[in-house]
């Protein structure tokens, strides 16, 4: 076996997890090492805050982003990829390893412990049905399990009703859905969404609460695309200018920094309608 050009599959069972599939290459693990002990070198546990998630997520900076970095083998597994990210992923590697960071923990399997919990709904992997999937829900479950706070509704979010289905019937695109349980699954998690709403913030609303917006602050954009909630995520970062930023897994590239204000940086995506804003707890 050419073990640089595969992903191995490692069994792992521990205290917090009854069993894990994991998805890691003998790199990301590497990489897992040499980051957790990079970031402990340089941090004191204290609580979780905006200053801890932006300086682990500047250390991500110039990571390759990679479409559909979960989408391996022909079952859910929890892939661990610190190679090439999308933005999702770059959101949950970054609050894993925040987590880890506050509560002084270095090793593997609390890694593979605090990915699986906030990836999946109620933070137990049960097939592809399992993982949160749209970006609405992840933000209310993650709520939920006391990792952020949905802080829209009080920065001057509005509410609307949309029909959240786009992977229903869009089904073609998602290799996974053939199979009747993992579609049957999604169709519920859909139904969920729609039983809460969605608070967005207007794009003609950000720049007056910008004030409102801190370090640290996951950034969700909502889309005028049918069927769909979020088109992308980041993290808020507030400059030297005053101005906020968006760090994020870019599709043009990488991980960066957005070179203009997010105010802007919005005006450049024609369905954007807005954003979602969470908080770190």
């Amino acid at each position: 076996m050419k073990v640089k050009s595969l992903f191995l599959l490692f069994y792992i069972i521990s205290s917090s997890v009854c069993a894990q599939t994991i998805t890691c290459s003998v790199k990301d693990k590497e990489l897992f090492s040499s980051k957790i002990a990079s970031l402990k070198s340089d941090y004191l546990p204290n609580i979780l805050s905006g200053e801890t998630i932006i300086e682990v997520g500047k250390t991500f900076i110039g990571t390759p982003y990679v479409a559909k970095t979960l989408e391996i083998g022909p079952k859910e597994t929890l892939v661990i990829n610190l190679q090439g990210l999308d933005c999702t992923t770059f959101v949950e590697n970054v609050l894993a390893l925040s987590l880890m960071l506050i509560h002084d923990k270095d090793d593997f399997n609390s890694y593979t412990y605090y990915l699986e919990k906030i990836r999946y709904r109620d933070g137990k992997l049960d097939g592809y049905g399992s993982r949160l999937h749209y970006f609405t829900e992840w933000i209310s479950n993650n709520e939920q399990k006391g990792f952020i706070k949905n802080i829209t509704n009080n920065i001057g979010g509005v509410e609307i009703d949309k029909n959240i289905d786009f992977m229903s019937t869009h089904r073609e695109l998602y290799p996974f859905l053939k199979e009747d349980s993992n579609f049957t699954g999604i169709q519920q998690a859909e139904i969920n969404i729609g039983k809460s709403g969605i608070c967005f913030l207007p794009k003609s609303e950000i720049q007056k609460n910008e004030s409102l917006i801190k370090s640290g602050d996951i950034i969700a954009l909502t889309t005028s695309i049918k069927g769909l909630d979020v088109t992308h995520t980041g993290f808020a970062i507030r400059k030297k200018t005053g101005r906020i930023h968006l760090l994020h897994a870019s599709s043009k590239g990488q991980v960066v920094i957005s070179k203009f204000p997010l105010t802007d940086y919005l005006q450049g995506i024609k369905k954007n309608t807005g954003i979602i804003v969470s908080r770190i707890q």
